[in-house]
């Protein structure tokens, strides 16, 4: 499996942020022809405060039923193109809260997965910054994994990363890589990000696939950054493949016999299977 990250530089415009997104999938499908597209955490909305993310989310529909903008965008790429295309994650409109969801769609276009980010953004970024994603969201409650192309897809967002027990989990579930969609804050970003995400591939064994969001965006006032540096990481750790500043796509090989060898050769999943040592 071919696999592009696509790296946008979405504001608080939905309708721009879809017409960016198209022209960058466009772009990477005609460069390098991947078997799958992977887009960044909240590709439809950064920014804006609380009135645009409202505005940005969708009731998402049975799958099989039509659905809004974005997701009717995610599917018609996907079919169109005869590639499976994960949508990063999108606001999805809840009972009493918003989501922050992550969708997968078929080569046919229909919608074969869909994940609740489970670890809430919470924190005070060094500069003195506060993100309080849980005053606008609801916490998922279940870990998911999807077949796409015959490569099981473990599925996470962001913050997620910092949980290493979330990607054992996946790996245990049969995952062989796990994709990452974020919106990483540039302070954060640049010492923990790689790090971060190198560690998550090389305790589950699996390959990462981190889509990222990059550079400015204005929210409430100010104006915030984010990392970028989009990436695939391969089971051993390297990052095979690498975004620049900027928009843009990274396109890496998904290669099972990388997988194999090297969960063969280090098999820490059955080592942690053995263990005896509790709590362990």
């Amino acid at each position: 499996m071919r696999v592009a990250v696509i790296q946008m530089n979405q504001g608080s415009d939905k309708a721009a942020n879809i017409a960016q997104a198209r022209r960058l999938i466009e772009g990477a499908i005609a460069a390098d022809r991947p078997d799958m597209v992977s887009l960044p955490e909240t590709w439809t909305n950064l920014g804006g405060g609380r009135d645009a993310r409202m505005a940005a989310a969708e009731e998402l529909p049975e799958p099989g039923a039509t659905g809004g903008p974005a997701y009717e965008f995610l599917r018609e790429v996907a079919r169109a193109n005869g590639i499976h295309v994960h949508g990063g994650s999108i606001i999805e409109k809840g009972e009493e809260k918003l989501f922050n969801t992550s969708l997968v769609f078929d080569p046919g276009g229909r919608e074969v997965a869909r994940y609740r980010k489970i670890h809430l953004f919470d924190i005070t970024a060094p500069d003195g910054t506060g993100y309080r994603e849980s005053a606008l969201y609801g916490a998922g409650t279940e870990l998911v994994c999807v077949d796409a192309g015959g490569v099981t897809l473990g599925l996470t967002v962001c913050y997620d990363m910092r949980f290493a027990e979330q990607f054992v989990a996946l790996r245990r579930m049969g995952a062989e890589a796990i994709l990452v969609p974020s919106n990483f804050t540039l302070q954060t970003g640049k010492d923990h990000w790689e790090v971060l995400l190198r560690a998550r591939a090389i305790e589950s064994q699996c390959w990462i696939i981190a889509a990222a969001s990059y550079g400015s965006y204005e929210e409430r006032g100010a104006t915030r950054q984010v990392y970028g540096h989009s990436l695939v990481c391969d089971p051993w750790g390297h990052v095979v493949a690498k975004c620049s500043d900027g928009v843009g796509w990274a396109t890496a090989r998904i290669d099972p016999d990388v997988t194999a060898r090297v969960r063969r050769d280090m098999p820490v999943l059955e080592h942690r299977t053995a263990r005896r040592v509790e709590g362990l």
